[in-house]
């Protein structure tokens, strides 16, 4: 196993402008925490870079002592890397850089960059993207991953705005991919795994009106009869909406507004780019929610419907693809929500795909999801005691929806290591052969890597 020699630290910190780190360093924990905080990250070395030059010193080096190189910007995905006892965790967070060529209708965005500073630049050039529904989300690793967001059915996965990417291959060498220029590289960051330290990447500018979005919440006892009423509106909406219906248990924390507090609430979160909304939501509105915060906002206020947390959270997830949302399938889904063990989990919400989500429409690794809904479920462990009460909640409800599930996953709502094949399908065949090409000693990990099927607890 490699080791990286505090000599060797000492000569790095010279020659980088960012910060060189080994565990008996001050700020040791702090730099190695992911914003997952269940997950204990212990590398060799921690390297945060303040530039590209660094990315390609910490590779070098690596490669001398014979170590793997994680590059990580926010931690959102740290569960599914993996061990790192034998690699730098190399930070980017400090590659923020936004810039919007409004000419061009392109985005060109830094590896360590969320997609609130996106979305603004964006917004204030008249543009939009194709974001995330969670704004302290890097912008990068989530449109590698796919991207599912607020615009998913009317544009399809944010991997297929991937213009061109920018990174660092396992020999130190600076690359770009483009559909002219090792356009084999491109594919695979869409929606695969790229052999590469991505250390920017450019993105499609889109125009998008503004919308009518926000919530409907109603009592939890109501579930079975909004869920079930959500179900047969989507049957009825276009591609313009994208909406998932949601069962939410508050804490009895003043964090919350005080008619939340302390209450459990089935809801319907939406986003409908359509001048007749209004219309749209009458059969929704029909139910009388206690409280409906839909309102007409821009492209760039999305981030504050689906409300997750602005913080790192020690929290636990489970996710499954339904291949149609059934009848049966809402049934099996609000009995798993009402169930004793369901107590501990905080959210349970169900996806609504289809449009451009299901036909891609762009040449990637991964370019759809082969199913019409997503459920995830998740809970907070605040104290370790507090962890296996939330895991058997969120396998719960995972197994009672089994039985309508498809084969495959999607990679950003699967927070520890799966079978490559769930994530990839027919594509992993082609992704492992050029892995193997750029980088046969593996030395670049990343979430989800194709090298080994294995799948790890």
């Amino acid at each position: 196993m490699g080791i990286l020699t505090a000599s060797v630290r000492d000569r790095l910190r010279t020659e980088l402008r960012g910060r060189v780190l080994l565990p008996e360093d001050p700020g040791w924990d702090d730099a190695r925490r992911a914003w997952q905080l269940l997950v204990d990250q212990r590398p060799v070395a921690v390297i945060e870079a303040a530039g590209v030059d660094d990315v390609v010193a910490t590779v070098l080096t690596a490669r001398r002592a014979g170590l793997g190189v994680a590059p990580q910007a926010t931690g959102h995905a740290a569960g599914a890397v993996g061990g790192l006892t034998d690699a730098i965790l190399l930070r980017t967070d400090a590659l923020t850089d936004v810039t919007i060529d409004a000419d061009a209708g392109v985005a060109r965005v830094g590896a360590g960059a969320r997609w609130s500073a996106v979305v603004a630049a964006a917004d204030s050039a008249g543009f939009a993207v194709v974001a995330g529904m969670s704004p302290t989300v890097g912008a990068v690793g989530f449109s590698l991953g796919g991207g599912l967001g607020w615009l998913g059915r009317s544009h399809g996965l944010a991997s297929g705005r991937l213009r061109a990417i920018e990174g660092v291959d396992a020999r130190g060498r600076t690359v770009r991919a483009d559909v002219a220029e090792n356009p084999e590289l491109l594919w695979a960051a869409r929606g695969g795994v790229v052999p590469l330290i991505v250390t920017a990447i450019e993105i499609d500018l889109q125009r998008v009106p503004h919308m009518q979005a926000g919530s409907l919440l109603w009592p939890l006892e109501r579930a079975a009869d909004v869920a079930h009423a959500w179900r047969e509106w989507i049957a009825t909406v276009p591609d313009s909406v994208t909406s998932l219906a949601r069962v939410l248990r508050f804490p009895p924390l003043e964090v919350f507004p005080e008619a939340m507090r302390g209450r459990a609430f089935v809801g319907v979160e939406v986003a409908i780019q359509e001048a007749d909304a209004d219309a749209l939501l009458t059969p929704l509105r029909a139910l009388r929610p206690e409280i409906d915060t839909v309102r007409t906002m821009s492209p760039a206020e999305l981030g504050t419907v689906h409300g997750d947390p602005v913080d790192p959270a020690p929290a636990h997830g489970e996710a499954i693809v339904l291949s149609e949302i059934s009848a049966p399938a809402i049934d099996a889904l609000v009995g798993a929500v009402a169930s004793e063990q369901a107590d501990a989990v905080l959210s349970v919400e169900l996806r609504h795909l289809g449009g451009r989500l299901a036909s891609g429409g762009f040449d990637g690794a991964v370019s759809g999801i082969a199913g019409e809904g997503l459920v995830m479920a998740v809970g907070i462990v605040p104290v370790p005691e507090a962890l296996p009460a939330v895991r058997a909640g969120t396998a719960s409800i995972i197994d009672r929806l089994r039985p309508f599930a498809s084969e495959r996953l999607v990679k950003t709502f699967a927070e520890r290591p799966v079978a490559p094949e769930a994530l990839y399908g027919e594509a992993l065949t082609r992704l492992r052969e050029i892995g193997e090409r750029w980088d046969p000693d593996g030395l670049i990990r990343a979430a989800h890597g194709v090298r080994s099927p294995r799948v790890l607890d």
